[in-house]
């Protein structure tokens, strides 16, 4: 019976030494596979495959992201220096086509990956492309709208002289740009053209719009008279001696919107009449039609005083 339980101990051990000698046989031999010979596990063969795999498909997606996000600033581009240019509209600012996504952390899921992470990146990219793509088609919502009033435009888009173009009435006294300033005899910028008349000529709106702004300045522009036309075009008429229409107010070419004087910084009676496009004072001249007369001229203004008793 001893002789029984000192063999079967015996084994044990043997056993024993054996699983133990075994293990570190196995771990000897991983060290020498892994860091002598330098290969990889098969596990982590599977994995590294995986993520080739993976690298590959986000590397592809962000070819695509490259390519959608050139036609993006292509669109862009066009949008603002063609589109929103032909019909008046203000380009949309670089902070707002570029604005991100505040609030919420959006990428709270992929915290434990570093911040120049492919997959982190391509995330951010894609918000970045959706917010872009969405703020174009907004964009261009604009325009359409835009465009089916389009035969509006010709309507309200400054196009005759702020009085009537009889000769014997009116002559111009000063013209767009830099001159002389009349009180200090100084070099001044000059925003518009001026009119010379008598008191009490009347003034007429030369394009369709709704007046924004009815103001009286004892010094600079003293009565005058901002109408804003649409399509980025406002005109303002300024040393009124009178004005018929207050702010708001609808009004058509030709509608007499008062009548000349001498208010404000002013040396005699006369209008001086300014086209403001996209914020920005242009040359007056190049929207007047020189070749109505004043038969023609006098015609339009029946025909405005004719819409509005309708």
């Amino acid at each position: 019976m001893y002789e029984m339980r000192e063999n079967r101990s015996y084994g044990f051990l043997k056993f024993l030494s054996v699983l133990v000698g075994s293990l570190l046989l196995f771990i000897v031999y991983l060290c020498i596979y892994t860091y002598v010979f330098g290969f990889d596990l098969p596990k982590t063969v599977i994995l590294k495959r995986q993520h080739a795999v993976w690298q590959a498909r986000i590397e592809r997606m962000n070819a695509r992201l490259d390519r959608n996000e050139n036609v993006l600033a292509t669109l862009a581009l066009r949008d603002n220096n063609i589109y929103r240019s032909i019909f008046g509209m203000n380009d949309i600012p670089p902070e707002v086509r570029n604005a991100g996504f505040g609030g919420v952390d959006r990428y709270h899921y992929l915290t434990a990956l570093d911040s120049n992470n492919p997959l982190r990146k391509a995330a951010l990219r894609i918000d970045i492309l959706t917010k872009k793509a969405y703020v174009q088609s907004k964009s261009f919502d604009d325009v359409e709208q835009m465009a089916r009033q389009a035969g509006d435009m010709a309507s309200c888009i400054p196009a005759i002289m702020p009085v009537s173009p009889d000769a014997s009435r009116f002559h111009f006294t000063s013209a767009f740009g830099y001159r002389t300033d009349p009180f200090t005899g100084g070099i001044r910028y000059h925003a518009g053209d001026d009119f010379g008349c008598d008191k009490g000529n009347p003034i007429y709106a030369t394009g369709d719009g709704e007046v924004a702004e009815v103001r009286y300045e004892f010094f600079g522009y003293g009565l005058s008279v901002l109408i804003d036309h649409g399509f980025g075009y406002k005109t303002r008429y300024a040393h009124m001696g009178r004005i018929d229409v207050v702010e708001g107010m609808k009004v058509k070419r030709g509608e007499c919107i008062g009548l000349s004087g001498n208010s404000g910084r002013s040396t005699g009676p006369h209008v001086h009449y300014e086209v403001i496009y996209k914020d920005n004072p242009v040359n007056p001249a190049g929207f007047f039609d020189l070749e109505i007369t004043p038969a023609e001229y006098a015609e339009l203004v029946r025909s405005a005083r004719k819409d509005i008793e309708r």
